[in-house]
Order: C-alpha cells, then structure tokens, then sequence
C-alpha cells in the first residue's frame, strides 16, 4: 500500500515507464501546458474582456472576474484535468465513470462541431485581412476604392467622399469640426464649424474601415432571406484555413504539440511590441484610463457580476471537452494539480495584458476623432475588422503593423481550432477504437473537408447573418449544464472521496479540502446562478439593427439546443437496457462501469480506486 499513498515527487514519478501503448501521449510537459492556454486564449481575450472591462467599471470589474476565476474556472479546471488524465479518455468514452450520463459526451462533440464551423470563418477574415495587409497602401484607410460609398470619410489625411463634395485638411484635434470645406457648386468656402454643428453629417457617414469591412470582406446583403452569391476571395481562405488546421492536426499531438511553441509564444510578442507602440501614441492614457479606473458604483450592479460569471466561464475552455481530450494524452503521474492553477491564471493575465493594448489604441482613436473614448469602444468582430483597421491604418509603417497584428491574430485563432478538431477525432476514436485508431488521417481530412463544406455559406453575403445565429446561440445553456453535470457526478455520485483518492495515485497526494467544497456545492451554485441570468437577461438574435425573422430565431433555439439533446436521449436508453426496477436501474447506471480504470497498465485489472478507498480506510482504523 506503501506504494500507492507514499507522498512522492511528481518529477520521480513522471519517469514511470508503466504507460500505456494505446494513446498518444505528450512529448514533453510544456507542451500540455502551452496547447491548454492556446486553446482556451482565443479572440475573445482580445475583442471582448476590455470592452466588458469598461462598460462594468473599468478595474471594478476585475473583482467579480477574479472572484469567479477561483471559485468557478479552477475547480473545473481541476476536475476536467484530472478525471481525463487518471483514465486515459476523452469526451465521450470518458462518461464510463457514470454512464447514465454518456449523453454529456456526445453533447459535447456536437457542440464542438457547430463551434468549429463558424469559428474558422473568422479565420477566414483574418486571413483575407492579412493578404491586404501586403501593400504600401491599406485599402481600408482610403475611399478611392471601387467598394466604397458616397458615405465614405477617411480621416488622417486623406480624401473624404461626401456625394460631389471634398473635404481636405483634416485636423487630427478635432475631427470633421474644423475643417474647410470645398464646393464645386458654390462661390466661396465655408469652414466646418458652420456646417457640422454636433457632428450631424459625420453620423451619417461610415469609415473607410467599417466600407472595407462591408462592402470588400463580407459584402453584406439585405439580410438572412437573401444570401446572394458566394464570395470567391473569402472562400479560398476558409480553405486555406482548413488546410493549415489539417496539416497540423492529421499526425495528432505530436506535430501539433510541436506546433504550439510557436503559435502560444509569438502572440505574446506581437502584443508586447503593440503595447509599446500603442502607450506611445498620443490620447493612450486617456484609453487607459477608461479601462482601469475604478466605477464602484458598479460593484453593486448585478449585471457586473453577472458578465464577470460568463466571461470568465465562457473563455476558460472548460465543458467544451476540450481540455478532457488534451488531459487525456498527458502520462499518468503529471502534475494536473500545478497545471489546474497555471492556465486559467495566463488565460486571464492575457484578457488583462490584452486590455491595455486595447485601451491605448482606443485612446488613440479618440485622440485623433476629437470625441471621447466611450464613442469609440466597441467589441467583437466590429473592434478586430474595423476599428483595429482604422487605427493601425493612421500609424507610420501601417503595412508592416498590420501584417504583425494579423498574424497575431491568426496564431491565437489556429490553437483554438486545434482543440476543437483534436476534440471530435479523439473523442470518435476512442469511442471505436478498433475501426478509427490507425485511420487518423483519414478521419481527420473528412471531418475537415465536412466541416469546410458546412461553413461554406458562412461565406456567402448574408454569411455574417448565419455566422450571429450561430455564435448567439450555440453554447447559450449548453456549457453551463454540462459542467453542472460534472461537478455533480464528481461531488455526489462517483465521490469526493473516491476522486481524492485517484488524484492521490497520480500525485501522491491528496489536495485540499477546499476543492471538495467547490466541487459539491460551490461551483454548482454559481452554474446556475450563471444558468439563470442567462435566461432572464437573452434577447432574440439581433446584427446592428437588422432584427431577425421569427423562423431565424427558431433555428437560433434549434442550433442552441441541439447539443443538450443527447443527454436525455441516452439517458433513457441507458436505463431501457438495464433491467430490474427503476430505482435499481438508476443505481446501477449512475455507478462507474466495470471499464473504468486507470490509465496505467500497472493498475489494469488489478486495483482501482474503490478497493484502494477502502484498504486505506480499514488501515486508518486500525
């Protein structure tokens, strides 16, 4: 028993050479780590934590984020780690520790599907962008472009198109308010201040970067009842994206564990080497300051700690499987307990870190338009694809900054993708073994051929109506039910004690009691608690001030829900092909099958955690 309890050093205990040869595992320990917080660092670090971040009170929101970061995404963190390392499975072949629940699994992969259909279109524009990035010129800080409008205006020094009007002379102090204006029909030339009294015709225009933006990336129809045509230049690079996704994915963790050295670490880089910049432009610290100084009215506001729940949740990677799959590959004495603690802390040191990047560019923005930064902070897609645009077009080298940026970008998107696609293979593989262990590549090029297939009229010019359906709805309740079904099959049916005593086996020993508090009554509340608000605070899907169509929203619903369903569908059957009464029926479903077993051929067929439970209970007795 010595053996099994004995307090031993992770580094002594990773050397165990009792692995099993079926799965893949980890080359290295970094590499675990690094495609964990590739995974989970995605855009939303970028585009969403700092305009969330101002609009609940500047460092106000830090609290309540914080907050939920050690009560909600590290016990789930912990939890996802550890049952995934200790048996060896992903998402599906993983619910073996409950059955009843397998249809958790299967909810999972089809979320991680519809996810990985849209999520790659935004890799399409980022890589769209990166190729006009390739110019002396940017095409979205002008408005001699054949895309553009009559309502376009372009600050910073060049021309402005105002139907047969000209404006030159911009002043970066004031915007459009003291300008001078030329009139081909008129005898004289009247001064801005004149004729844009409160900025009045301004409002009505639209920036070169927000007509690129409509006009030359998604060419935006009237709305979801007229998709119009297919946009040739986008398609090729939602296959380009595919095609990067496979290449790294195809041979498994082990090309893309290499992978992730570069695409984890190169986005910090570029994010340093913006922020430097960015602090130096003029207005930053106007930014920074909307985005740091405290509002505490705020803290009282239940809409702030609402938002700070589902950030922190919604970019921590957890219930998406995700992180089961990539625990899996990990060998059976790692330390998951360290690793449980660090990503979720660079994951949100880098929304953070990313936030002052952010704000200084905005700052700048304001700067250069003569209003105040509250007019310019946005978020999403608006801020990456027309706001970011704007204000890198107006700096010196803007060419080469855009190329950085963009790339940045991309490198934090494509971790992601791999996670969702490692996900869905590891998960079908596991699940048939037999049939699908030695044709990777092969299910690899047809998950991503279907899935390039699927997200072709994401592409087409009502592609940004379909794309807000589905990233509105997709994960709305799933992630939260799926996490609540966690935390209650750890905390309450498999057994804190008996998941202690696993935990024990890989690393020798037994973690504090804190996390069993989280697990069975913590974590729960607040899921739903997070649950709820979602519910009451949802609106129907909306784009700008498109409202869509009942029929729309009801495929909304559809796409929203559409995971959950396996969860009662298996439920049911499980307990159809068991036999005695229901209650005997629901005990003997809900306990581990006789599969589940560690990972570790030393402990095959052997023992496991119950028998090792209650050896070292009589032991204490005694």
């Amino acid at each position: 028993m010595d053996f099994y309890f004995r307090k031993s050093s992770p580094a002594k205990m990773e050397k165990s050479k009792e692995q099993t040869d079926s799965r893949e595992t980890w080359s290295g320990r970094l590499e675990f780590l690094l495609s964990c917080a590739g995974y989970c660092i995605g855009p939303g670090n970028i585009w969403r934590f700092p305009y969330l971040c101002y609009k609940n009170g500047g460092g106000t929101f830090l609290i309540p984020y914080f907050i939920f970061m050690v009560i909600g995404a590290l016990p789930m963190y912990f939890i996802e780690f550890s049952v995934a390392q200790f048996s060896g499975r992903s998402a599906i072949s993983l619910w073996e520790i409950s059955p009843l629940f397998k249809g958790t699994g299967y909810g999972m992969v089809i979320l991680t599907v519809i996810i990985s259909v849209y999520f790659n279109v935004t890799m399409a524009w980022i890589l769209y962008y990166l190729y006009n990035s390739f110019t002396s010129i940017l095409p979205w800080s002008t408005c001699n472009n054949h895309w553009n409008t009559d309502q376009c205006y372009a600050l910073g020094g060049y021309n402005v198109s105002l139907g047969n009007e000209t404006a030159n002379n911009f002043t970066n102090q004031s915007g459009l308010s003291n300008v001078t204006m030329s009139y081909p029909k008129l005898d004289e030339n009247l001064t801005g201040p004149h004729l844009f009294l409160n900025q009045t015709i301004l409002e009505e225009k639209l920036t070169a970067s927000e007509e690129f933006w409509r006009y030359n990336v998604l060419r935006i129809s009237s709305g979801i009842d007229n998709m119009g045509h297919l946009h040739l230049g986008l398609l090729i690079c939602l296959s380009i994206a595919w095609l990067l996704t496979f290449i790294c994915v195809c041979n498994g963790i082990k090309v893309s564990g290499k992978v992730v050295y570069v695409t984890v670490t190169f986005p910090y880089i570029i994010l340093l080497v913006l922020l430097i910049r960015a602090v130096m432009l003029p207005g930053a610290s106007e930014g920074l300051k909307f985005y740091l100084i405290p509002k505490w009215d705020k803290l009282l506001s239940t809409q702030l700690w609402g938002e700070a729940a589902l950030q922190i949740f919604f970019t921590s990677g957890v219930g998406w499987g995700t992180m089961i799959t990539y625990a899996s590959f990990n060998k059976f004495h790692h330390n998951i307990y360290r690793d449980s603690l660090i990503v979720p802390l660079m994951n949100s040191g880098t929304s953070l870190f990313a936030g002052f990047v952010t704000f200084s560019v905005l700052g700048f923005m304001a700067h250069e338009k003569g209003v105040s930064v509250e007019k310019v902070v946005t978020q999403g897609p608006g801020l990456t694809f027309v706001t970011y645009p704007e204000a890198i077009s107006r700096l010196p080298l803007s060419p080469l900054w855009a190329v950085l940026f963009y790339l940045m970008l991309l490198t934090v998107a494509i971790d992601s993708q791999f996670g969702f696609v490692e996900t869905i293979n590891a998960s079908l593989i596991d699940e048939f073994p037999k049939f699908l262990r030695h044709r990777k590549k092969t299910l690899s090029a047809l998950l991503c051929l279907l899935k390039f297939i699927l997200g072709i009229p994401l592409v087409m010019q009502g592609g940004i109506y379909v794309f807000q359906i589905m990233d509105w709805y997709c994960a709305l309740l799933s992630l939260m039910v799926f996490s609540l079904i966690e935390c209650i099959v750890i905390g309450w049916i498999y057994g804190v004690d008996r998941f202690y005593t696993d935990i024990e086996m890989m690393i020798g020993y037994k973690p504090c009691i804190m996390w069993s508090i989280c697990w069975k009554y913590i974590t729960p509340c607040l899921l739903v608690l997070m649950l709820a608000f979602n519910m009451l605070t949802v609106t129907p899907v909306s784009y700008k001030a498109y409202k869509y169509p009942s029929w729309a929203v009801g495929i909304g619903w559809i796409i929203g829900l559409i995971s959950l369903i396996p969860i009662p569908v298996c439920f049911s059957i499980s307990l159809w092909r068991s036999e005695g009464t229901l209650k005997q029926r629901l005990k003997e479903k809900m306990k581990s099958s006789p599969n589940w077993r560690p990972q570790l051929d030393a402990f095959k067929g052997t023992v496991d955690s119950v028998t090792l439970l209650q050896e070292k209970e009589l032991e204490d007795t005694i």
